[in-house]
């Protein structure tokens, strides 16, 4: 079971939110057929999704295998302004907001706007 900032970092890429990160796992990924496929297969894809898991997966795979690309890949996501501690929860607002929005870990209560 991969780390959960591979899970951010997947979903992240799946809906290329972060693209210097998508860009980097596609360059990995450009002479493995089978990872590519995976990575398409996550494009778009729902964070809670197996085909995230599945990019997940992979990129756990791909950085055990090469060190130097797993801490390309945290660098990538640290610039970013990324950072999905253990427990923790990364939230992010981009592009136009028609109406009220809400970031938040744990509420124990209603929301009133």
């Amino acid at each position: 079971m991969p780390e959960p900032v591979l899970v951010s970092m997947a979903a992240a890429a799946a809906a290329r939110a972060v693209v210097g990160l998508y860009t980097l796992i596609k360059a990995k990924f450009a002479d493995d057929p089978d990872a590519s496929a995976v990575l398409m297969a996550a494009e778009g894809a729902a964070e809670g999704s197996p085909q995230v898991r599945d990019l997940a997966d992979v990129l756990e795979a791909k950085q055990a295998a090469d060190p130097a690309f797993g801490d390309r890949l945290r660098a990538e996501w640290a610039a970013a302004g990324q950072q999905a501690e253990t427990g923790g929860v990364t939230n992010q607002v981009s592009g136009s907001v028609g109406g009220n929005v809400v970031q938040a870990r744990d509420i124990g209560g209603d929301i009133t706007f």
